[in-house]
């Protein structure tokens, strides 16, 4: 697997957050992407700079979506140049 294009931001017990991971782990298995989850409840920062948007996706380090992955637009993302 390759180093992770896709870091999705997010907290334990956030069902939105819970939806977005199985979208994202699914997509990047898919095209053979590397992703990483980040828990914001252990950062005082992220907390306040995505508190109130998770689940936040971010593709190549910039924010791609929030609240709502979705698959098709990921996917895209993920294979256009």
């Amino acid at each position: 697997m390759s180093e992770p294009r896709v870091t999705l931001y997010g907290k334990p017990g956030c069902h939105l957050c819970e939806d977005a991971q199985a979208i994202v782990a699914a997509v990047c298995a898919e095209l053979g992407v590397g992703w990483t989850e980040i828990d914001i409840t252990t950062d005082p920062e992220l907390f306040r700079e995505y508190g109130e948007q998770i689940p936040v996706t971010l593709v190549d380090g910039r924010q791609h979506d929030f609240w709502r992955v979705d698959p098709v637009r990921l996917k895209r993302a993920l294979t256009t140049v």
